[in-house]
């Protein structure tokens, strides 16, 4: 990669824009040129914290330095945004969602094409070590043919109280945590396109967004993935739970690792019936070390600025960008597909590329 570090401007220094700021002040492949923010609260902030400070997004755009925006805006600004810094000849980074409607999604792709700009989306949980661990359990095999899948976010504080409510704007939780978990879920299952989605919204503290959601994606070779967010929970469920021909594996938390139990052999005898509530039970009697095979997988290791090192090597052409328009696309179209199927209470048929 060129010796010279790409020059960064973040537009938004809220929470995720302040997030951004951090990193790009360490980056060894990119720099701070600076931030921009309609509040003069925050641009106040950002010049006591010793930032460059942009009066308005035109004089990022009129910055012949800067190389990268990254869009750190409320969701429906993020179209036009994205099209007027690639018009101006910047590389865009955009947060999720990308947009909210794949007819939007299909302008910023047409022109990323048509200026030859860079745009990708800020999918950064592709990084988290979890769901690296379940990709690998799934990839190995290990579990035999895999039929279920659930991963699960939830919480207690209902929606924050900004823009992440308001549909105007974009919100609720398809679209902040939807996005995310969907995306990992289809890095997951890489080898199978989906047949159908299936999608209930929760309405529990929010009326005009879903401040909740489960989400079932039927895949070809009958695997269901259940995606669930909720925002009314005050015990949570295990984080990932995968169910194989042969074995299960769970991971209870971000933070720890996985089990993994898997059958050695199926033919056991003389099972002992074990006494369960008011009755008793051989079908649900646990197994022992003579018929499976119990080990705990340690969270990868992941450094979520590899995100910023394939941007920067794939402006100079040195990589391909990690996180593509067609993926985007298809995360989108199951998004679109979710909201459909919660509208009719019926499933909604997809029709999917593998990307």
């Amino acid at each position: 990669m060129a010796d010279k570090k790409k020059r960064v401007a973040v537009i938004g220094y809220g929470g995720m824009g302040g997030w951004h700021v951090k990193r790009l002040l360490t980056s060894d492949v990119a720099e701070l040129a600076g931030i921009c923010d309609i509040k003069e609260e925050r641009r106040q902030l950002a010049r006591e914290n010793g930032l460059h400070v942009y009066e308005s997004f035109e004089a990022v755009l009129a910055d012949e330095s800067v190389d990268i925006l990254t869009l750190a805006v409320p969701n429906e600004l993020h179209m036009p945004m994205a099209i007027q810094a690639m018009e101006a000849g910047k590389n865009v980074i955009s947060e999720k969602p990308v947009t909210v409607s794949s007819e939007d999604l299909q302008k910023m792709i047409d022109t990323s094409e048509r200026t030859g700009k860079l745009f990708t989306v800020h999918q950064n949980r592709r990084w988290d070590a979890d769901y690296l661990l379940m990709k690998q359990i799934y990839a190995s095999g290990e579990l035999g043919e895999v039929f279920g899948i659930e991963s699960r976010v939830q919480g207690s504080r209902g929606i924050p109280g900004d823009w992440r409510g308001k549909k105007e704007h974009g919100g609720g939780m398809i679209l902040d945590w939807g996005v995310h978990l969907i995306d990992q879920m289809l890095g997951i299952v890489y080898d199978r396109k989906i047949k159908s989605v299936y999608c209930r919204c929760d309405h529990i503290t929010n009326y005009e967004v879903d401040d909740g959601f489960q989400l079932d994606l039927y895949f070809e070779g009958d695997l269901t993935a259940r995606i669930e967010v909720g925002t009314s929970h005050f015990i949570k469920l295990g984080r990932y739970y995968m169910k194989g021909a042969n074995g299960s594996a769970l991971i209870p938390d971000w933070r720890m690792n996985a089990r993994v139990v898997c059958c050695k052999n199926w033919d056991e005898k003389d099972v002992v019936p074990v006494v369960t509530a008011a009755g008793l039970t051989k079908t649900m009697a646990p197994r022992d070390e003579k018929t499976i095979t119990e080990s705990e997988l340690e969270l990868p290791v992941s450094d979520v600025h590899d995100f910023y090192r394939n941007v920067c090597r794939a402006i100079d052409g040195e990589e391909k960008q990690i996180v593509t328009h067609a993926q985007l696309m298809r995360v989108m179209k199951v998004m679109e597909a979710a909201f459909r199927s919660d509208e009719l209470g019926a499933p909604v048929a997809i029709d999917d590329e593998i990307c």
